[in-house]
């Protein structure tokens, strides 16, 4: 074997669509960018390669300019000199979902596949850490390697690094929790370490004697690799001039203008044995650091981003996927466009220096735009499917037990049943401008409809205790597909009670309506014991006089006291990292007076308000303003909060327990007046426990209390999806949220778990004086949080299953009485597995056939079984592409029948198809 030397010079640009500069302004240096790649490689032909960043919306943003040079771009593509994919955007890794990181991979390859060639290469050149499930969903996606500059090594300031990290060297073996391995290679010396290649012979015999020592130190074999571009780095056109320069002044080494396949096979083709390399395992989160450039504290950067990008993948990934799968199978067009376009929409905001909240306010004054388009085409494909679903579901049960039935239909789109309070507004009556009445008449008319004497029923007749508001006469209008818009008068009410055992992937029918006297609708008992206490068959919630709330799980009689403390605390970092001033102590609700009253009180559900009112600094110091001008490295600032000036901070808490709840519903607001601070809700868990885990990317990840001796910074915060949890044997403590990406699990003895609700900031951070007053979100908000006791390690899984439903609205739709194919209560499939959390059901695109999508949460196998529905012919497994054969083209097994039994590896991610 050659003992010679390769240096791969990779040509790339790290393009951030938006981050210093507002999108149009990067986008116009991308055309700039792209018009001098093309003119380049038409002008040089031994420019030879180039890297367009793994993500195929720059052909997007170019093409969308400069339609007229798609030929040459596109024949660039299908040559092999430019690669493209495999995502559509380069997406934050832990602030986007499970799905949201599927759905990236699958619209790269299908935007990749008419340009002839998709990079099969696993990039993740800025992530701010990445799951450990990566490896799984690579190897998925036919992809055996990743590519990443962070997560294994320090960091810092503008990009710097330091030597040490978890790796021998800077290729190794990266294994997710499921035992799937990919070729880790870290860009030790980061992803610019190639950049600007001298043609100058002097300066070009120091850059190399620096630059092949500096890759030589960290490289296991003899292929050495150089990035040759960073952020928005433009186009070296006379590369090539400077390859051969070096090949003069370095004849023993052999210089080539490379790309990422040639680059891997050297490597894989050098080594004596993957033996040889370190093996890493799991996340990715630079935990082996001194914690102080990690970027975690980006989960809460302007966390109304967060909350917004929260609800639209649900939206779009649990609630109108679901009903829109449903809907296609009773013969209504899956409306795959719309579907691409929301995504699409979405993901927009998905890159790390949008969705982090780490860009100039400009950038996310558009963010909030995005979310809005994306969850209204949401929102019209879901109208549209739960219409389709009603008018196929026996609403005519209701005719045999009385009259003037106004039926409704409630959809839980969750994985597992579910029971929880729901609100449902219906028109009694309606009455059409056709019709030719003057508005006064109309108004009238709709003003003299009976409420009285109605009774709500469920599907088997029986009545169910509701609450009835009258809204009143309403304005509203059809938009049918046939003809002009149609406005009507209608006399409106809100109905809210509590749907009972909804079927997972299903629904269940309802009808308020004058009954035939057989059935009677009792009131049932209320669930608050004085003003003080609400409970349930299951959860006893006592508000203390500071606020704070003890919960009683009386299912194993553990009592969690202390729980919703308040905590404020300066923060002198930036968008990037939080920095509390030192020696600040914390300003917390404990031991201080709240105000507590009942507000809700009935047999369905009981609601208390718990109200704080505090007095918090107004800001930083003016030592603060100075240190940011100078550019002082946050973790060596000295400054605080002034105390010249304070401001109120009144905290409203509504804690809330519906009948067959399992978890108290906590609703937090303040009107955010202050700056330069960071607002937290503390819940000690008194769990006694060395670890803790946190929804992540299709896992549940065990995480150490205690960070790597490494670890400096003071602060320990994480990222989490959907929940965090402290469990032993005994009892366990899940804390659920809605968008709140940050918790801290508090090393205090008790194992508290620390949940950041609002952290406001002045500046961008990084390399240079950005402001970002923005950033300090000043104004109203509102937090949404649920706890979930459970009874340790044996019941963990269902508090996780609940708390994935907390995520996930409710959905209702009126309609009519009429006969239908199915059921008034029924399910789109069945499914059984314990420890398995399901995540997606859809439409696939090049097949037509029904997808669902579960993980095992378990380190243990398990066994899923699945029951589809009636005429279905074939059930088969795929994978996460939704391709009906393994990752090497293999043919899977396909089963006949209703009912398919699979066995589940632990950690694996299952994806069935049906058709």
């Amino acid at each position: 074997m050659t003992t010679k030397k390769t240096a791969h010079i990779i040509s790339h640009t790290h393009w951030d669509r938006e981050w210093y500069l507002p999108y149009e302004k990067h986008h116009v240096r991308l055309v700039e960018l792209m018009d001098t790649l093309l003119d380049t490689m038409a002008s040089k032909p031994d420019y030879k390669s180039f890297f367009l960043d793994g993500q195929t919306i720059i052909l997007e943003d170019y093409l969308q300019v400069r339609p007229e040079r798609r030929a040459e771009l596109e024949a660039f593509i299908r040559e092999g000199r430019i690669g493209i994919g495999p995502w559509y955007i380069l997406q934050d890794a832990f602030l986007t979902s499970s799905e949201a990181n599927v759905r990236n991979m699958q619209i790269g390859h299908r935007d990749a596949a008419p340009y002839g060639t998709i990079s099969k290469i696993g990039y993740f050149p800025d992530t701010f850490g990445i799951y450990g499930q990566a490896p799984q969903l690579m190897r998925q996606a036919g992809i055996d390697n990743a590519l990443f500059g962070r997560g294994v090594k320090p960091t810092g300031f503008n990009n710097t690094v330091s030597d040490s990290y978890e790796s021998s060297f800077s290729e190794l073996v990266w294994e997710g929790p499921d035992g799937s391995k990919v070729l880790g290679i870290l860009f030790a010396n980061w992803y610019s370490n190639g950049n600007e290649v001298p043609t100058d012979e002097t300066e070009a015999r120091e850059y190399w004697e620096r630059k092949l020592a500096d890759a030589e130190r960290y490289a296991s074999t003899n292929q050495l690799l150089y990035m040759n571009g960073c952020d928005h780095q433009p186009i070296q056109c006379d590369l090539p001039e400077a390859i051969e320069q070096a090949k003069r002044i370095h004849p023993e080494v052999e210089f080539i203008h490379s790309n990422f396949e040639d680059y891997l096979a050297s490597v894989r083709g050098a080594m004596s044995g993957e033996g040889q390399l370190s093996v890493v395992k799991g996340e990715l989160r630079s935990q082996r650091t001194d914690g102080w450039s990690t970027l975690v504290n980006t989960a809460s950067a302007r966390v109304y981003l967060k909350q917004m990008n929260q609800r639209g993948q649900s939206l779009l990934e649990s609630t109108a996927e679901p009903l829109a799968a449903i809907a296609h199978r009773l013969g209504q067009s899956y409306p795959h466009h719309l579907f691409t376009y929301a995504w699409k929409t979405l993901m927009q905001n998905h890159p790390h220096d949008s969705i982090c909240g780490c860009s100039v306010d400009e950038v996310h004054r558009e963010m909030v735009t995005r979310f809005d388009k994306s969850r209204h085409v949401a929102e019209s494909i879901i109208d549209d499917s739960k219409a389709v679903i009603a008018s196929a579901l026996r609403t005519s049960v209701f005719a045999q037990y009385g009259e003037n039935a106004l039926p409704f239909v409630v959809f839980n789109t969750s994985g597992w049943e579910r029971s929880g309070v729901v609100a449902v507004e219906l028109d009694v009556s309606r009455i059409y401008f056709r019709e030719g009445k003057s508005i006064p008449e109309m108004n009238n008319m709709m003003k003299d409809v009976s409420l009285a004497d109605r009774t709500l029923l469920n599907e088997q007749g029986e009545a169910v205790y509701c609450d009835v508001e009258d809204l009143g006469l309403q304005f509203g209008y059809d938009l049918p597909e046939d003809r002009f818009r149609q406005p009507y008068m209608c006399r409106r009410v809100r109905i809210t009670f509590e749907a009972a055992a909804v079927p997972a992937l299903g629904w269940r029918s309802f009808a308020w309506m004058q009954t035939n006297g057989t059935v009677v609708n009792g009131e049932e008992e209320a669930l608050a014991d004085g003003n003080h206490v609400l409970q349930n068959d299951y959860l006893r919630v006592e508000a203390q006089a500071d606020g704070s709330l003890i919960v009683t799980d009386k299912t194993s009689g553990r009592e969690f006291r202390d729980l919703l403390i308040f905590e404020d605390t300066g923060d002198i970092g930036n968008e990037y990292m939080y920095k509390q001033p030192n020696g600040e102590t914390a300003i917390t609700t404990k031991d201080k007076r709240a105000s507590v009253k009942l507000i809700e009180n009935t047999s369905y559900r009981a609601a208390l308000e718990i109200v704080h009112e505090l007095d918090i600094p107004a800001s930083g110091d003016e030592l603060f303003q100075q240190e940011k001008q100078e550019i002082v490295y946050f973790p060596n600032r000295e400054s605080g909060r002034t105390t010249e000036r304070t401001v109120p901070l009144v905290i409203r808490v509504v804690v809330s327990l519906d009948r067959s709840g399992r978890g108290v519903g906590i609703v937090v607001s303040f009107d955010n007046q202050a700056m330069d601070h960071r607002v937290r809700a503390l819940f000690p868990s008194d769990v006694a426990a060395s670890h803790h885990y946190a929804d992540s990317i299709f896992e549940v990840a065990k995480r150490d209390n205690e960070p790597a001796k490494e670890w400096e910074n003071p602060s320990n915060c994480q990222h989490q999806q959907a929940f965090v949890d402290v469990s032993n044997s005994e009892a366990g403590l899940t804390v659920a949220n809605q968008g709140l990406h940050e918790y801290e699990l508090l090393r205090d003895g008790r194992n508290t778990i620390a949940v950041t609700l609002l952290r406001s900031v002045s500046e961008l951070g990084d390399w240079g004086v950005f402001p970002t007053p923005e950033a300090q979100c000043l104004g109203e908000h509102s937090f949404s949080l649920m706890l979930l006791p459970h009874g340790g390690e044996s019941e963990r899984f269902h508090a996780y299953e609940r708390a994935y439903q907390f995520g996930i609205t409710w959905q209702a739709v009126q309609t009519d009485l009429h006969e239908g194919e199915l059921p008034a209560c029924s399910s789109a499939i069945a499914w059984e597995g314990e420890g398995l959390a399901f995540t997606s059901m859809k439409i696939a695109e090049g097949t037509g056939d029904v997808m669902m999508r579960w993980y095992n949460m378990d380190n243990k196998p398990a066994e899923l079984s699945v029951t589809v529905p009636e005429g279905s012919k074939e059930v088969y497994k795929s994978n996460i592409m939704e391709q009906p054969s393994d990752v090497d083209g293999a043919s899977l097994p396909v089963r006949q029948g209703r009912t398919h039994v699979q066995a589940v590896a632990p950690f694996e991610i299952v994806t069935m198809g049906y058709r």
